[in-house]
Order: C-alpha cells, then structure tokens, then sequence
C-alpha cells in the first residue's frame, strides 16, 4: 500500500510550548461555523454583512451566523466599520493572520487522518474540534515526553484525577492522535503518527496566538522614582532602578504578527454550496 508523502518538517519538540496558550487559541478559533466565517471574509476581502455572508454559506442561519460573528468581534478575529446596528463586518489583524494556522492545520490533516477531498474549511474545523478539549495538549506533552506510559503515570503526569484522564485518553484514541502499545489490560497508552507531528500545528498556532498573550497579560507596575522611600525610610537603591528598567523593557513587546503575512488561499472550493459539510455536520 502507498503511503502518503510527508514532507520533511523542521523540529519543534511538543514539549517546548505553552499548553494553556495554546488551548486558549484553539478555544477562541475553535466554536463551529468560525472557519467557514473566516474563509468566507478573507476571500471576499471586503466588509460583509451578515445576510451577504450567509448567501456564501447557505447551510448556516443569518441567526446563527449573527452569534458566531458577535462572539468572533468580542474575541477580536473581526472588526465593523461602525456601531449602527447591521454594520458590516471585516477581518482584524488577528483574524487575517489565520490564513497561516488554518493552512497548517489543514496540511496536518490531509496528511495523517484524511487524505479524502475534504473541503478546506470542514478540515480545519475537524482539525481542531481533535486538538482543542481542555488540557489534551498537556496530555499529548506528556506522551511525547515520557511515553509509552501506563494510564496512572499518565494521571500524575497531568495532574488530574483518574476519571478525567480516562475520558481524556478515550477521546484522543478516537480522534487518532493516541493509541495503546497492546490490546491487553495496562497496556501503555502512546502517540500516533498524527499526535507525534503535532510540533509544527503548536508551533504555528503558539505564534499567532502571540497578541492574545499579551493583549490579556495584566499591565506592570508604573516604575517608581528612584527618590521614593520605601516603608522603611530607606531610598530605593540600584537594584529597584534595574526592577524598574526591566518593567519598562517587557512592556514594548510587538502586537503583531506575519508582518509578512502569506496571501489567503484560494478558498472557492471551501466556501461554496458545493462544498457544504456532510449531514452529520
């Protein structure tokens, strides 16, 4: 039988990333129909309104459609042009710079767990319906990290309890990113192909997720004069003017990404009623 080609891919050990940020962006890329709403405005490029968006996606409501995109603006992957009620809406920054994640995931995808005629916008979606269950990324750190693993280390490795680890472990073995060294009872639980190439998808989508991190960090501190006594009378010393340059420094950290961002797709295939997802969808 003929395997896929997979092309060669730079490393990027799973272990290496923030599992909380990235669990965070797969939850705000993740609810159904944001792909579809993405695509859809990156191949218009143009504001749109809700019915004009609709009419590219006829199996979606203007209702639903409606919610998604008021959640996608609270989550800052869409703008409008301005408060009137129906106002159009646009792709931030933010949401452009999907093109990228949603390429990466879909290439993943078409590569490990269904080289079928997918339409693009479908596979993405799928794609991170897999990845984004909380706490499975650190999971999946914890196989790549230690595995093959029996299910009790695995629990201690999370640290959470038992019947949430099984329920975890029972849902990445059906997504195909986990499975077990044996069919016997204990058998260690370990990654799949799909899991073990995981490290470009968390690459890609611990990168765009860059402004979010700080969008959501709490703001330092003003820095104190080095004038100003503490409690104890004493003036702040070197080490309180050093604290204070440092503040300074961490709070010009760059809110973009992709300054060169990669051109959309073609989406025609994704976006259309001859692309529309399956019944079950």
């Amino acid at each position: 039988m003929n395997q896929p080609h997979v092309p060669a891919q730079p490393v990027f050990p799973i272990t290496s990333f923030d599992a909380q940020r990235i669990e965070e962006a797969f939850a705000l890329m993740g609810p159904k129909w944001t792909t579809w709403s993405v695509m859809t405005l990156a191949q218009e490029d143009r504001p749109l309104r809700i019915r004009e968006i609709a009419a590219k996606l006829p199996f979606v409501s203007e209702q639903v459609l409606g919610l998604r995109l008021a959640a996608m603006h609270t989550g800052g992957l869409v703008t409008r042009t301005d408060t009137r009620h129906g106002a159009p809406y646009r792709l931030s920054a933010l949401g452009e710079s999907l093109t990228h994640v949603h390429r990466t995931l879909a290439d993943w995808s078409r590569i490990y767990l269904a080289p079928d005629a997918t339409a693009e916008a479908e596979r993405v979606e799928d794609a991170v319906r897999r990845l984004r269950p909380r706490h499975s990324t650190a999971l999946i750190q914890v196989l790549a990290d230690g595995g093959p693993m029996r299910f009790g280390h695995i629990a201690e490795g999370i640290g959470r309890a038992d019947a949430f680890t099984r329920q975890r472990l029972l849902r990445l073995q059906a997504d195909g990113l986990v499975t077990r060294t044996g069919p016997q009872h204990g058998a260690p639980y370990m990654l799949t192909d799909a899991g073990q190439a995981l490290g470009p998808v968390y690459a890609t989508v611990e990168h765009w997720s860059a402004p979010l991190a700080t969008r959501r960090a709490p703001a330092p501190p003003a820095p104190v004069a080095t004038a100003q006594r503490t409690h104890s009378g004493a003036p702040l010393g070197a080490d309180g003017t050093r604290t204070a340059a440092a503040l300074r420094r961490s709070a010009a950290v760059p809110t973009s990404l992709f300054s060169h961002a990669p051109q959309p797709q073609s989406v025609s295939a994704s976006v259309t009623v001859h692309s529309a997802p399956g019944r079950s969808r």
